[in-house]
């Protein structure tokens, strides 16, 4: 059975964000290094020896990277947490710089960003979602509603072809805009309030996360610091069910869904790292395969995949402002045969 974490989880308003996930993220702090492990897999293809192990987002105090995304191209965004601001590279290249994101100025924090197929930058934090193209220029913004707890603090999203999900980290409900036919994002909504798949649980705890989708956006997978687990909920019916994965602890932070491969950042209830699982067609059972823990991970919190990495950021979250510089570790991912 899930389990109340061990901490204090009373809400604070989203301007003192950065200091109580911080608190949170202390707590769940591993007191010994560990090796970096590989319970089984191989090593990535050749062409990965040529590409940086370590791509520094910042050396500006207090930037606190927090999300990343890697669009089809090779180009990558990494948001902060500390400061709002987006910084974006290339995977060839082991130097971001900062993303000229217009209307993110009174944005004090940036968590989840992505790309979609049209290459634009969506982000969000604080009760703001916005979408920018590949230059900087801002597209559209859209605001969450209070939800049942009071102000948003928007975590995550997960694009699909005609919609954006997007999780609350300080309300227990999940969030949508629709896409329409011409690209155009629609209002931001309460989708979902996941506490009926565990109505006794205490709602401030619910803590959500990561979430991701399917391709062919039939179900998204929805990550709970809280209860350590994660939901799984069909887009047409709102179904929401918990993933077996086990008896283990499977909270994760940020998530990345290709096909059924999961990978997970864990940094609560286990030892911190990236957890990898095998799941079913449906998405609602699978296996642990992988745990890649310890160096070269400073408090990670989500990752992106691109050909046979994956990019995992060091948040330093666990002692903020953290120490420059702010920096993505790149592992090969044990699973991969083809990019």
């Amino acid at each position: 059975m899930p389990r109340i974490p061990a901490r204090s989880t009373a809400r604070v308003p989203a301007r003192t964000r950065t200091a109580a996930r911080s608190a949170y993220l202390t707590v769940t702090a591993t007191t010994t290094a560990a090796l970096f492990t590989v319970l089984a897999g191989a090593p990535g293809p050749a062409a990965a020896r040529d590409l940086p192990d370590t791509y520094v987002v910042s050396r500006a105090a207090g930037v606190l990277p927090e999300g990343i995304a890697i669009g089809r191209d090779g180009t990558m965004y990494v948001s902060s947490d500390g400061t709002g601001a987006l910084y974006r590279g290339r995977v060839g290249a082991p130097d971001l710089k900062p993303f000229p994101a217009r209307g993110l100025e009174d944005r004090p924090s940036s968590l989840g960003v992505h790309t979609d197929r049209r290459g634009r930058v969506l982000s969000v934090g604080g009760a703001k979602l916005t979408v920018h193209d590949r230059h900087g220029r801002l597209l559209a913004t859209r605001t969450a509603p209070d939800g049942p707890l009071g102000a948003p603090d928007l975590n995550d999203l997960a694009v699909t072809k005609d919609a954006v999900y997007v999780t609350d980290w300080a309300n227990p409900v999940v969030l949508r805009a629709e896409i329409g036919a011409d690209g155009v994002l629609g209002p931001l909504e309460p989708w979902l309030d996941i506490r009926s798949a565990f109505p006794q649980f205490p709602a401030r705890y619910w803590l959500l996360n990561g979430i991701v989708a399917n391709e062919s956006g039939t179900a998204v997978l929805v990550a709970s610091n809280g209860t350590e687990a994660v939901w799984r909920v069909g887009t047409a019916d709102k179904e929401v069910s918990r993933v077996d994965l086990g008896e283990e602890s499977f909270g994760p932070d940020g998530m990345v869904l290709r096909g059924r491969t999961l990978y997970a950042v864990l940094n609560y209830g286990a030892p911190h790292g990236v957890y990898i699982a095998e799941l079913d067609e449906e998405l609602r059972t699978g296996t642990v395969t992988h745990r890649l823990t310890g160096a070269p991970f400073d408090l990670p919190t989500t990752l992106a995949r691109y050909g046979c990495r994956l990019y995992v950021v060091n948040s330093q979250l666990d002692e903020p402002p953290g120490r420059p510089p702010y920096t993505v570790s790149a592992i090969a991912d044990p699973t991969c045969d083809t990019p």
